[in-house]
């Protein structure tokens, strides 16, 4: 498992769900990582639980540190001071910073303050008001006296 969470990081793959199907679908990187055949592949708790043991001991740092002298013992490293950088690797798993939002006063969907509301209806009245008459309404038409209108019929084909 531990040989499968490095190889994550250096095949790029980007969470831990991804690594558990490409060891699920992928035989070959399968064994690369040191799992057999037959091994039952992990679940992403088990992954979960090792990634939290190993952060919580001092053994990695233990083994670099080991590997770092047997590097410097063979000759591959010649100096003194060792500096590593892990620049290449991204930290994907880590939850971004939220930011914190001042909370505002919950109001019920679609509800003004007396305030607001007292204004949109000044807003409605000036716009009813300015509505020519046929626009109204039929509540504000039927006070509005008729024209004294005679509509002319035309003269039918007798004369009459």
């Amino acid at each position: 498992m531990i040989i499968s969470t490095f190889v994550r990081y250096i095949e790029r793959i980007p969470t831990m769900k991804d690594l558990i199907k490409r060891l699920h679908d992928d035989l070959a990187f399968k064994l690369n990582c040191g799992f057999l055949v037959s091994d039952h592949v992990p679940s992403e708790s088990s992954y979960s639980r090792l990634i939290t043991k190993l952060e919580e001991s001092d053994i990695l740092e233990k083994e670099q540190e080991k590997v770092v002298l047997q590097a410097i013992a063979e000759g591959f490293i010649t100096d003194d001071t060792v500096a590593i950088d892990a620049t290449h690797f991204e930290a994907r798993d880590q939850a971004q910073p939220k930011e914190e939002k001042p909370k505002s006063e919950p109001q019920k969907r679609g509800r003004k303050s007396k305030d607001e509301r007292d204004g949109w209806l000044k807003e409605q009245a000036e716009t009813e008001a300015n509505l020519p008459l046929y626009d109204r309404k039929i509540v504000y038409q039927l006070d509005v006296p008729q024209p004294n209108y005679v509509p002319k019929f035309p003269k039918t084909l007798n004369g009459a």
